[in-house]
């Protein structure tokens, strides 16, 4: 019996060790020369092709900082476009890095479906668009209303929570993308499209009568969006959450596209000096990165603000403004830790 015992817990310290062992996300993606990004099937502004096949938009923007704090290269990514139902096992099953697809942080989904998220890049709530001529000026007024709705999302249970709670029916109409959402809204299949404020924002800019069509006042919800990974490997979790805090941190700073190279001489900040790699400090170092990774994230894009401001700031089609993503010292809640 001792004996067996023995074997048994053996075996399992075996295993451990096997597993400990294993190839971390960082040695597999540096060996790769690739990162597997996890994106949207196509949500303007946000992540999606140009017209010359390049992925473009704000989460895109995320991937390729991480991209080039790994591997010095924001270029080196590999899109890989999953909708609402295939994204989680996606990354569950490691066909992608880490997922940045306009997904919301929740409960379940960081403990039952054991994801880590490394932050919020963007704080949103979700919305309702109707067509102008429905006459309707609140979700209220929507009792029996047909809804396109993706599956597979928070939006989706919020919907059936708020009617509820409003006593008040739908008749559902699921979509699995954004572009099929967008479809049969257009083609009268459906009197609203509810989906996060901001990606109603992106589809309505690409409609072509945008005036004709509004947002309803009511946000239903909390959906603090954000990049994602797996459970199991601190050391990639900590690299993609750095690198968000990175870009944010440089907004704060004075850090952009136009200055860093000369920021990165040396500068009387501290911080600077030790986010940019020329002080003492080597924070790249403590994971496993080169010393100069926050540089290199942030030069692959600019900043939060100016990320922010290229792909759906107020300048663009999307026309959103800052709100609750402007910094923590502008009235939003933007905030990255100390680099220190």
């Amino acid at each position: 019996m001792k004996k067996t015992v023995f074997i048994g817990a053996m075996t399992a310290a075996a295993t451990l060790v096997a597993g400990a062992a294993s190839a971390s996300v960082l040695d597999e993606v540096k060996a790769r020369g690739e990162l597997n990004c996890g994106v949207s099937t196509g949500v303007n502004g946000f992540s999606a092709p140009d017209s010359a096949g390049e992925w473009q938009g704000f989460d895109v923007a995320v991937c390729r900082a991480v991209a080039a704090a790994v591997l010095g290269d924001p270029k080196k990514v590999k899109f890989v476009t999953t909708t609402g139902q295939t994204r989680f096992t996606a990354l569950s099953s490691g066909e992608i890095d880490m997922l940045a697809r306009n997904t919301t942080w929740t409960f379940s989904r960081d403990t039952d479906l054991k994801f880590t998220f490394a932050g919020v890049n963007y704080y949103d709530g979700q919305g309702f668009m109707i067509n102008k001529s429905m006459g309707v000026s609140s979700v209220k007024e929507l009792d029996g209303a047909t809804v396109c709705i993706q599956t597979g999302t928070t939006t989706e249970l919020n919907l059936a929570d708020y009617f509820k709670a409003n006593n008040m029916k739908y008749e559902p109409v699921p979509i699995e993308t954004n572009a099929e959402a967008q479809q049969q809204y257009l083609a009268g299949a459906c009197d609203v499209y509810t989906t996060d404020a901001s990606g109603l924002a992106a589809t309505r800019a690409t409609f072509a009568d945008p005036e004709n069509h509004i947002l309803l006042p009511e946000i239903i919800s909390k959906e603090p969006l954000g990049p994602l990974v797996a459970h199991g490997d601190d050391q990639w979790a900590d690299i993609v959450r750095w690198t968000m805090n990175a870009l944010v941190a440089a907004e704060e700073l004075g850090i952009t596209s136009a200055n860093i190279e000369e920021l990165s001489k040396g500068t009387e900040n501290p911080e600077i000096n030790r986010m940019l790699g020329s002080s003492d400090d080597d924070l790249g170092g403590m994971i496993g990165l080169e010393k100069t990774w926050a540089k290199q994230a942030i030069m692959a894009g600019g900043n939060y603000g100016e990320i922010f401001a290229t792909n759906i700031g107020e300048s663009t089609p999307i026309g959103l403004a800052r709100g609750l993503n402007a910094l923590w010292t502008q009235g939003g809640l933007q905030y990255a830790p100390p680099f220190r």
